[in-house]
């Protein structure tokens, strides 16, 4: 094979590939060989007909097949031995080809720009600490004491209050007549909280335990008999108890339902969670910081065809009018993301980064666990759109290749106060809001969709509260 560059425009080149005869020939051969342990012709025993009858009945079909390959084998070749990377796929325009002839093809290719990345290691980006107070470990602590909430019985002689949880059955008519779901037993209603029938738990208020109280509402719009909705019911019922609520008491036992050894324990737990939840958001920050340096990072150019792609996915939905008056715009961001795309990718590519298996699917469980009651619906969803693995992909590959570029830059490192970062995070957030206020077309930094990265998650306003969570990690 010989391979000679011409046309040398930028990063558009031709290449002209030529090979031999002799070559082309060895191919075929392999192929007849291959057919005749195949195929069974009349008056021959497999794996016995000639190269010529073979050539005769099935030479144009195998002579395709052996183009197709030579042309895959030889144009993958040329572009690696000469060190060329396509941005897209490359147009072959063959030249003179034949069983019995040399193969002449030119391959026109734009390939990526070449990108120094040794400037990474000099950026600079902010790397949060943040110190917290005992008392937001104790604030913390008290708030899944609220959320936890246990009664205690009453007196039999006290009366029921609002705040208290009443237990009762009850059987309930319409005209006098019994109707399907009428009955129940052991209904827990803390009043105040109108949670069952709007205006039922209010006519509870002041019975006592063992009391029979008469309730008349109207069945609400989402009662399962639809026909019965909306009409006037009588509900009698037996109060089984009245129990008033019992401060919870924070002490080791308390802990212990928590799944941390004892209250110094939970305390230690709760304070690495709350770190966590802030540097969580604040990392964030930081990957977006070095997004931004990153942009700042000059290429000669940029391919004509992944602009001309990216500007495509930006303009999505809009209508003609709108594209020409924003096509400025829209190149220029198109330019931005294609940009921070190759330097990602390049930084992946040299460091070996990739996602595994394992990987893909540890994000599907965490992605599932979030949305507890619908995981077969997003796991089918997932299943059915290989599109939102390749994005779900992307965006674990990014944020991998922005954590190896954080290793090898220069971290600013700043330790602050909850307040600060709470202060920090807002600000963020209001300049990311008013950016896509002005730019609703835009997609911000992301990277193209055309590469592998995609783009960072938004920086949260605050960090995650997670009070409401019955056990604690002890990871």
């Amino acid at each position: 094979m010989k391979v000679t560059i011409e046309n040398k425009k930028g990063l558009n080149k031709d290449l002209k590939v030529f090979i031999d005869k002799k070559t082309i020939s060895s191919y075929m051969d392999e192929k007849y060989e291959e057919v005749k342990n195949t195929v069974t012709l009349k008056g021959f025993r497999p794996g016995k007909a000639p190269k010529e009858i073979l050539k005769k009945q099935f030479g144009q079909a195998i002579f395709g097949e052996v183009l197709d390959k030579v042309l895959k084998d030889t144009s993958t070749k040329a572009l690696q031995e000469n060190k060329i990377k396509p941005a897209g796929q490359p147009k072959i325009d063959l030249k003179t080809y034949g069983e019995d002839k040399d193969l002449e093809y030119i391959i026109s290719v734009t390939e990526l720009p070449k990108i120094d990345i040794k400037s990474l290691e000099n950026i600079k980006f902010d790397e949060f600490k943040v110190k917290i107070d005992d008392k937001e470990a104790d604030k913390r602590i008290k708030d899944i004491a609220k959320s936890q909430k246990n009664f205690e019985e009453k007196d039999p002689a006290k009366i029921a209050n609002e705040g208290d949880l009443v237990v009762f059955d009850y059987k309930a008519t319409i005209d006098g007549k019994e109707f399907k779901g009428n009955e129940g037993k052991n209904t827990q209603l803390e009043l105040g909280k109108d949670l069952f029938i709007k205006g039922f738990d209010k006519q509870l208020l002041k019975v006592k335990k063992n009391d029979e109280a008469k309730v008349e509402v109207n069945l609400p719009d989402n009662f399962p008999e639809k026909e019965l909705v909306g009409k006037k019911a009588i509900f009698v019922c037996k109060i089984q108890s009245v129990k008033k609520l019992k401060e919870t008491k924070i002490d080791d036992d308390f802990a212990k339902n928590l799944g941390a050894k004892d209250l110094n324990n939970l305390k230690e737990l709760i304070t690495k969670q709350i770190n966590e939840e802030y540097k969580n958001s604040l990392d964030s920050l930081s990957s977006r910081q070095l997004l931004e340096k990153i942009d700042k990072i000059k290429l000669d150019e940029i391919p004509e065809n992944l602009k001309e792609q990216e500007i495509k996915i930006l303009s999505q939905g809009m209508k003609e009018e709108e594209l020409n008056k924003n096509k400025k715009d829209l190149e220029k961001k198109a330019i931005k993301r294609i940009k921070t795309g190759l330097i990602l990718n390049e930084f992946g590519e040299q460091n070996k980064i990739n996602i595994s298996e394992q990987e893909m699917q540890a994000e599907i469980q965490k992605q599932l666990r979030m949305m507890p009651g619908q995981e077969k619906m997003l796991q089918e969803y997932y299943q059915s759109n290989p599109s939102v693995l390749a994005n779900l992909r992307g965006q674990l590959y990014e944020e991998k290749i922005l954590k190896e570029i954080k290793l090898k830059a220069k971290p600013n490192l700043k330790e602050i106060t909850k307040e600060e970062a709470e202060k920090i995070l807002k600000e963020e957030n209001e300049k990311q809001m008013k950016e896509e206020h002005s730019h609703d077309h835009s997609s911000g930094n992301k990277v193209p969709s055309s590469e592998k990265a995609s783009s960072q998650e938004k920086t949260k306003t605050t960090a995650k509260k997670t009070s409401k969570v019955k056990k604690v990690s002890k990871k």
